[in-house]
């Protein structure tokens, strides 16, 4: 397990778009690969290229936080602060877009600590609702959203071609607070 002194979120800035895009390809590769035609290449350049992550951290809408434990990169995580749920769109809502973390590191309670600092950072924003999707073959990821008080609430259908057929399917999930 983590302890609170070895786990820090540092809030990046587009001047480390090129430390954003190692470490988000590092995470990324670690977990999705299989679910590509090409590997995975299409898509980390799509997301992951560092002039890609640059216009992310730049936009102001958007908090990108790199993961630390014992001041290693090990993950990042994405909020859209002002991101409406299609369907809930009257609540003050916040997306957890992203969070990857690299493999070595999952299972030792990271992802509960990144969970809680967003409900908490969503708390302080005044917020009514946090959403996120989910590959809906990521059962261990759901069910550990569903013990922090998440629940499906929708569905949708990824269109990427170079993705794997059998594996577009996502679970929308929300959180009330």
């Amino acid at each position: 397990m983590i302890t609170d002194t070895t786990l820090r979120f540092d809030l990046l800035s587009p001047d480390d778009a090129t430390l954003l895009a190692d470490i988000a390809q590092r995470a990324y590769a670690d977990h999705y690969l299989h679910l590509w035609h090409d590997a995975g290449a299409w898509y980390m350049e799509r997301c992951f290229s560092p002039a890609v992550l640059q216009r992310e951290l730049a936009d102001s809408n958007a908090r990108i936080y790199l993961v630390r434990q014992d001041r290693q990169a090990v993950g990042f995580f994405k909020l859209n602060v002002d991101q409406p749920l299609k369907g809930q769109e009257t609540a003050n809502a916040l997306e957890l877009e992203r969070i990857y973390l690299i493999k070595n590191v999952t299972g030792q309670g990271i992802g509960k600590a990144v969970l809680t600092f967003v409900i908490d950072y969503a708390r302080q924003l005044g917020k009514e609702l946090i959403w996120l999707k989910a590959m809906d073959t990521s059962h261990d990821a759901i069910a550990f959203y569903e013990k922090m008080d998440f629940v499906v609430c929708g569905t949708e259908r990824l269109t990427f071609d170079v993705m794997k057929e059998e594996v577009r399917g996502m679970v929308v999930m929300q959180s009330f607070l």
